[in-house]
C-alpha cells in the first residue's frame, strides 16, 4: 500500500524519514528519466504576451493574432492620428507648424480633463450626460466666489472642486443605492445643475477672469526654457523604464508573464522619441504649456490608480460582470459611488481649464458641443462603451483627434455644421470598432 500511494504522486519522502530505492533513483540527476523541479518545469512564459524564442516573427505572429482576436488596443486611434494630420498637412502646411500643434496641446486639455472622468463611469458600462453642466457651474463657482466676492483664489478653487465631487457623489447615491438608471440620474443633473449654474451667475450672465488669477494662470503659464521641456522628458521616459523594470522583476520573482528586458528598451526608445519630438516641437514655438504638464501628470497618477492598484482591479471587474464582482466580495455600491464622485471632480477640473481659457464664464459655459466632444473623445481613444476594458490615456488620444479634426478644419475654415457632421461620423467609425472588436473578442473566446 505504501508502494502504490508513492506511485499515486507521493514525493521521495512520505514523511517518515525514508525513502525507498525506486524513489532514490529516480531522484538522482544522472537518470535519464528525472525531471526538473515543478517550480522550474512550467517557465512563466505567457506566449500570447511574450514571444521571445521566435524574435520579430514571433511578434508579428502575436500581432496577426491580437488584430484577428480583435484585441486592437490604441492602434485604431494611432492610426486615426496619423491620417488626420497627414491629410490636414497636405492641405495646409499651417495645421503642423510648431505653433498649431503648440496651441493644439493647450487647447485639449479642458476636454481631456473632462474625458478622464468618462473613461472612469464607461469602464464601469454606464454613462454621464451631466459633465458639461457641471464643469459650466463650477467655472461659475469659481467665478463668482472670487471676482464677485473677493474670496481668496485658492480656497474659491477648492470650493469649486469639491462643488463637482458632491454632484458626482448625487449622482452615484441615486445611481447604486436608490436604482434610479446612470442614464436618468445624469440627464435630470444635466438640466439641473445647468439651471443652477445660471442662478449662481445671477442677471449679469457673464463673469471676467482676470488674467492674473490661478485658473487663468494655470491655463496659460509657459515654461519658455528649452531645458524645461527636455527635462520633463528625460523625467518622463526615466520613470517609465524604471517602473517597467520593477514590474519585470516582480513578475519574475512571482513566477508570472514579464517582459524580456530587449522589449521594455524598445518600448522606452518608442516613449523616448515620441517625448522629445514632442518637447522639440513644443520648444520651437513658446515652450512647455504648464496646462499640458499637469494634464500628463494627472493621467500618470490615474493610470497607476487603474492599473496597479485594488481599488482600479474593482472597477474593472465591476464593469467586466458586475455578479462576479459582486459574488467576490465587491462592494459594488461603494465603487458606483466613487467613480461618479470621480467624474464630477474631472468635470469640475476641466471646467477651471476652460474657463482659464477664455478667462470668463458665461451662461454658454459647459454647452455647445461640449459634451459630444468628451463622450467622443474618451469612445474615440479606445474605452469600451460595453464597460470593462479601457485606459485613461484613451481620454488623451480621444481629445488629440478630436482637437486635431477641429483644428484643421478651423484652419481651412470649414463651417459649424460640417464640423459637427464630421466628428459625430468618427464617433460613429470608432463605436463601429469597438462593437466588431468585442464581437470578435466573443468568437476568439477572450471575452
Amino acid at each position: 500500500m505504501r508502494r502504490d500511494r508513492g506511485d499515486r504522486g507521493r514525493g521521495p519522502d512520505d514523511g517518515d524519514g525514508s525513502a525507498s530505492p525506486d524513489r532514490d533513483r529516480s531522484a538522482r540527476p544522472d537518470d535519464a528519466s528525472a525531471q526538473e523541479p515543478a517550480s522550474e518545469a512550467m517557465p512563466a512564459v505567457d506566449t500570447r504576451l511574450l514571444v521571445r524564442e521566435e524574435g520579430i516573427r514571433g511578434y508579428l505572429g502575436e500581432f496577426r493574432r491580437k488584430l484577428r482576436s480583435g484585441e486592437l488596443g490604441s492602434l485604431p486611434v494611432v492610426v486615426a492620428v496619423i491620417i488626420i494630420w497627414t491629410v490636414f498637412g497636405t492641405l495646409d502646411s499651417a495645421f503642423l507648424s510648431a505653433q498649431n500643434l503648440s496651441d493644439l496641446s493647450q487647447q485639449i486639455v479642458g476636454t481631456g480633463m473632462i474625458a478622464v472622468g468618462i473613461v472612469f463611469v464607461l469602464l464601469l458600462g454606464e454613462i454621464d450626460l451631466s459633465v458639461g453642466s457641471v464643469s459650466g457651474l463650477c467655472a461659475a463657482i469659481f467665478a463668482v466666489l472670487n471676482v464677485l466676492n473677493g474670496m481668496n483664489e485658492w480656497l474659491a478653487l477648492l470650493v469649486a472642486i469639491a462643488g463637482g465631487a458632491a454632484v458626482g457623489l448625487i449622482h452615484g447615491f441615486f445611481f447604486a443605492k436608490v436604482g434610479v438608471p446612470a442614464f436618468v440620474v445624469t440627464l435630470a443633473g444635466n438640466l439641473a445643475w445647468n439651471g443652477l449654474m445660471l442662478q449662481v451667475l445671477g442677471t449679469s450672465g457673464t463673469v471676467n477672469i482676470p488674467s492674473e488669477t490661478i485658473v487663468s494662470r494655470l491655463y496659460s503659464t509657459i515654461f519658455h526654457s528649452p531645458a524645461t521641456a527636455y527635462v520633463t522628458a528625460a523625467v518622463g521616459v526615466g520613470l517609465f523604464l524604471a517602473a517597467s523594470l520593477l514590474d519585470a522583476r516582480r513578475r519574475r520573482a512571482a513566477r508570472v508573464p514579464f517582459r524580456p528586458v530587449a522589449e521594455i528598451v524598445l518600448r522606452t526608445v518608442v516613449i523616448a522619441a515620441i517625448a522629445f519630438v514632442a518637447a522639440y516641437i513644443l520648444n520651437r514655438y513658446q515652450g512647455l504649456p504648464l496646462a499640458l504638464l499637469i494634464f500628463l501628470i494627472l493621467l500618470v497618477v490615474l493610470d497607476f490608480v487603474l492599473r496597479r492598484t485594488s481599488y482600479g482591479r474593482q472597477i474593472f471587474a465591476v464593469g467586466g460582470n458586475i455578479e462576479g464582482a459582486r459574488r467576490a466580495g465587491i462592494s459594488v455600491a461603494f465603487v458606483r459611488m466613487s467613480v461618479f464622485t470621480i467624474a464630477g471632480t474631472m468635470a469640475a477640473v476641466g471646467g477651471l481649464f476652460l474657463a482659464g481659457q477664455i478667462q470668463s464664464a458665461s451662461q454658454t459655459s459647459g454647452g455647445g458641443n461640449l459634451l459630444m466632444n468628451v463622450i467622443a473623445a474618451a469612445v474615440i481613444g479606445g474605452t469600451s462603451l460595453f464597460g470593462g476594458r479601457g485606459s485613461v490615456w484613451s481620454a488623451l488620444l480621444g481629445a488629440l483627434v478630436i482637437g486635431s479634426i477641429q483644428s484643421g478644419m478651423n484652419i481651412m475654415g470649414v463651417s459649424n455644421a460640417v464640423q459637427f457632421m464630421i466628428t459625430g461620423s468618427v464617433l460613429l467609425a470608432a463605436v463601429v470598432v469597438d462593437s466588431l472588436s468585442r464581437r470578435s473578442q466573443k468568437a476568439a473566446g477572450r471575452a
